[in-house]
């Protein structure tokens, strides 16, 4: 039983790695893989990096949010997922908390994030 979990957290220590270190204020763009029908295709999220959650582990997750055309859009993903096909690092920001919830209420210029030089 613990060869199986220690394969698998070595097959995903591998994937983990490939991904670029990000934390919250980063502005990623992240590849997904959507199938609609039978087709498959890529479609790309980009956005600010509110939280990360359970880092290290298996079950991490990163939330990412957009605004598009007025409206605040959150996407939760799985870090280890098979449906995301790579992460990139767009810019990082200058940021001195974990979760970025107060984003939610900002519009404009308040809810900028100055960039990391």
């Amino acid at each position: 039983m613990n060869d199986i979990i220690k394969s698998l957290e070595a097959e995903n220590s591998e994937r983990r790695n490939s991904f670029p270190t990000f934390k919250a204020g980063d502005t990623v763009n992240v590849h997904v893989k959507i199938t609609e029908g039978n087709k498959e295709r890529i479609q790309q999220f980009q956005g600010t990096v509110i939280q990360r959650r359970h880092p290290n582990t298996n079950g991490e997750t990163f939330t990412v949010r957009k605004v598009s055309n007025g409206i605040g859009i959150e996407r939760i993903f799985p870090l280890l997922s098979p449906s995301i096909e790579k992460v990139e690092l767009v810019r990082q920001g200058k940021v001195r908390r974990a979760r970025l919830y107060y984003l939610r209420g900002r519009q404009g210029k308040a809810a900028r994030i100055k960039e990391k030089l």
